[in-house]
């Protein structure tokens, strides 16, 4: 079997470290990239083995995952988030194609846990990933939020599913909400996009019905419904943000 190094950024993840890492008990290598946790994830992560470097700034998911893949020396790369961990089945199944595969680059579908359960619907599943490459044909692009893995090869499929607790409380929810509409209204200014209070409300309200009616959230039932509301929150702040960024630049107090 070919070597593999897991890569993972951190900070304040001690309640997932620990579960992520363990998930992948044939890695040789394994690089935290820590941007100062307070919490008890660095000294987890070490004493599970893990190379860690804590990097005193944030420039961003994709800049960072980058500072984690530059550390790596293995055959192969398996690129996972602190909440993300690997079942049982996609152990198997990777495993075996490092051992036998040809391929340079797989994907793999992603189960997404909100508030306590799974969901199957709402456009959260199946969320192919890719996260498993061989070293050197892939690197995560600059984006600040939301990056992409590049690869300069074809992606094969796994099956089974990678296991990703993203959101354990409404408190989460909440948090992430606030932090991830200001990265995504930054990157989109940052690409010269505009906004106005007007589209904010109609972006969000398309975000509801699209996750609720068209991705068949309702099929999640009340997780479903909840979810879609956040979406729509998430969306709706995004582009309110965004409109606010505009005016700041502009000193305008004009009515939207």
């Amino acid at each position: 079997m070919q070597s593999l190094t897991l890569i993972v950024i951190t900070k304040n993840e001690a309640a997932n470290i620990e579960r992520c890492l363990k998930s992948v008990p044939f890695a040789s290598q394994i690089v935290v990239v820590d941007s100062g946790s307070t919490d008890g994830t660095v000294e987890i992560a070490s004493r599970l083995g893990a190379q860690v470097i804590q990097t005193p700034d944030w420039p961003g998911f994709g800049p960072q995952k980058n500072r984690a893949l530059d550390r790596a020396t293995c055959d192969w790369v398996l690129s996972l988030d602190a909440d993300e961990y690997l079942s049982e089945g996609l152990q198997r199944e990777i495993y075996a194609a490092l051992s036998t595969s040809k391929d340079q680059a797989f994907r793999f579908p992603r189960s997404s846990s909100y508030c306590g359960r799974f969901i199957k619907h709402s456009g959260w599943y199946p969320d192919y990933v890719t996260r498993l490459f061989k070293l050197g044909v892939a690197r995560f692009s600059d984006d600040i939020v939301h990056e992409q893995l590049v690869v300069d090869s074809p992606v094969a499929t796994l099956h089974a599913d990678l296991m990703h607790e993203s959101f354990k409380a409404v408190e989460d929810v909440l948090a992430k909400l606030n932090a991830y509409s200001t990265a995504g209204a930054i990157k989109m200014r940052d690409a010269g996009r505009r906004s106005s209070l007007t589209q904010a409300v109609l972006r969000g309200c398309w975000a509801f019905l699209r996750t609720y009616v068209f991705r068949l959230g309702f099929l999640d039932g009340s997780r479903g419904f909840l979810l879609a509301v956040s979406n729509a929150e998430g969306t709706y702040y995004r582009y309110v943000k965004l409109w606010l960024m505009g005016q700041s630049q502009t000193g305008s107090d004009r009515p939207p």
